[in-house]
């Protein structure tokens, strides 16, 4: 076989059952890898014939570690496998997506991962959806900028065994970090004109939202750690903007309204300034005026939401823990 699947979920229920029926119709090798879910996600998986590799909730769960060691099972069973799709239980895979991807990396020996357009099912359901809709979109050629790359992605088998897989450590932004260290060991990775899959985010409150900003925070701050200090200079801009906005210019706005008698308040005015910024950049990418609007409109608790989840990630990083950041 040249292509195998390995789908990874946590209490994803039906999704997981859309998920791996759509793994399954590409009549390929299909590893289905369970974070210790409470729910009958395992039973659910076995029953419609899928190998089952349940994780061992001794150790620090993470999508990074149950997608190598899916990985590594899949390939145990069928090492001639070329090709690994991962997929996460909460996505569906598209209609003719595994023979694309095929076709782009055995047209392109120098690239280790391909992806494609990524669909939010239910946008309409809630604005936060929305959001995650207008985060998929990006356009399709040679990635610069590895946060387009997710968890649902066609890798390389040699490649991502030779650069020994996603970092386990690593509870967010897992496969971003890795499309930067297969850029920095020489290799591409590549965006088709091609629906991938659609997603099912699932989120109707604002706790859910706010927690998944926290989450990417905590990325941001790994991400730098890692390699932002190499030629990649990853997550080096982002970094710096959470910094500013979520962190240095509150915090400045405090510690001077006193003395300048309140006229620190005004600094606040910068963030208006910040959100019409980002409204215009997204207009100009193509968002509709209702999209762009949206965007930055969350543009601003985004920022004390990923400060906090900075913050978060050096206090991991001080004790060495790292634990997952579930927002569903």
């Amino acid at each position: 076989m040249k292509v195998g699947i390995v789908v990874i979920g946590r209490n994803e229920g039906q999704r997981l059952a859309l998920s791996l029926e759509s793994a399954r119709q590409a009549v390929v090798p299909v590893v289905y890898v369970d974070s210790a879910s409470s729910d009958d996600s395992v039973s659910l998986a076995r029953s419609l014939g899928v190998k089952v590799l349940a994780l061992d909730a001794a150790r620090p769960l993470s999508a990074a570690r149950a997608r190598n060691e899916g990985a590594t099972r899949l390939l145990e069973a069928h090492p001639d496998t070329r090709y690994v799709q991962f997929l996460d239980a909460d996505s569906v895979l598209a209609p003719g997506w595994i023979s694309r991807a095929v076709e782009e990396l055995d047209a392109h020996a120098g690239c280790a991962a391909v992806i494609g357009h990524v669909l939010e099912r239910n946008a309409g359901l809630s604005a936060y959806n929305r959001l995650c809709a207008l985060e998929w979109r990006s356009l399709p050629g040679e990635l610069r900028n590895f946060g387009a790359l997710g968890g649902i992605a066609m890798v390389r088998a040699g490649v991502f065994r030779a650069l020994g897989g996603f970092r386990p450590e690593v509870i967010a932004g897992e496969d971003s970090e890795l499309g930067v260290r297969m850029a920095l060991a020489g290799h591409t990775v590549r965006k088709v004109d091609h629906p991938m899959a659609t997603h099912d985010a699932h989120m109707t409150r604002f706790g859910q939202w706010w927690t998944r900003a926290v989450r990417g925070g905590h990325a941001i701050g790994q991400r730098f750690e890692l390699n932002g200090r190499s030629s990649a200079r990853d997550c080096a801009k982002e970094r710096a903007s959470t910094l500013f906005w979520g962190l240095g210019l509150p915090l400045a706005i405090l510690a001077t309204v006193v003395p300048s008698g309140g006229a620190s308040l005004w600094l606040m005015l910068a963030y208006p300034v910040l959100a019409a910024r980002v409204w215009w950049h997204r207009r100009r990418i193509g968002d509709e005026p209702r999209d762009a609007l949206l965007y930055a409109a969350f543009i601003v608790p985004t920022k004390f939401a990923e400060a906090l989840g900075l913050l978060r990630f050096y206090l991991n990083r001080f004790s060495n823990r790292y634990r997952i950041i579930e927002y569903k």
